[in-house]
């Protein structure tokens, strides 16, 4: 009966532990000549040579949010816009090594009213490895006129491979915290 007990209890903790994977921070660093005021419509891009796809399209939607969220009015078609947002994104994949999925115990006490020896084995989730996905986004925020660099930042971080989906929100929400941030340093968001 007891075990039953004690077993409906951890069943749920042990379910939450499954669901949660600790992220990295995210590393941030941007550059700018100062205030960047001046708001208006932006078209985002991706730099020379990088690839599109679902990756890329994730990505730029995380940053036309942000952007708008900061006052620019995202638009398609780079030539109806004040500002172009060129964007790559690179990403790679590494085995993430995880602790043994068993471990044993045992424990002994003497002293005050008596003595006693216990022991337990415990099983974890997980164990042997897994695929952690690595990204960095870097952006230029450039005046379409005269093609002038205003702003550029970059954010990588990483994330297991099945909460890659919630690293491109990450980056660029800490892209563009405090924007435009300190120029020239790197900072770490949690």
């Amino acid at each position: 009966m007891k075990l039953r007990r004690f077993s409906a209890l951890l069943l749920p903790l042990a379910a939450l532990g499954a669901c949660t994977t600790p992220m990295s921070p995210v590393d941030v660093t941007r550059f700018h000549l100062g205030q960047v005021s001046e708001r208006g419509t932006v078209a985002i891009e991706p730099a020379t040579g990088a690839v599109g796809g679902m990756e890329f399209a994730m990505y730029e939607r995380a940053v036309g949010q942000e952007l708008a969220r900061l006052g620019w009015a995202p638009v398609d078609g780079v030539g109806q816009s004040l500002y172009v947002a060129v964007l790559d994104v690179r990403s790679g994949t590494r085995e993430r090594a995880q602790g043994s999925p068993v471990s044993i115990g045992i424990g002994g006490g003497t002293g005050g009213f008596g003595s006693g020896v216990g022991g337990g084995v415990s099983f974890g989730l997980g164990g042997g490895s897994r695929l952690e996905v690595g990204t960095q986004i870097s952006l230029q925020l450039k005046r379409r006129s005269d093609q002038t660099v205003v702003w550029e930042g970059r954010a990588r971080g990483s994330a297991s491979e099945r909460d890659s989906g919630l690293l491109a929100q990450r980056l660029a929400t800490a892209l563009f915290r405090d924007f435009p941030g300190e120029s020239g340093r790197t900072i770490s968001v949690r």
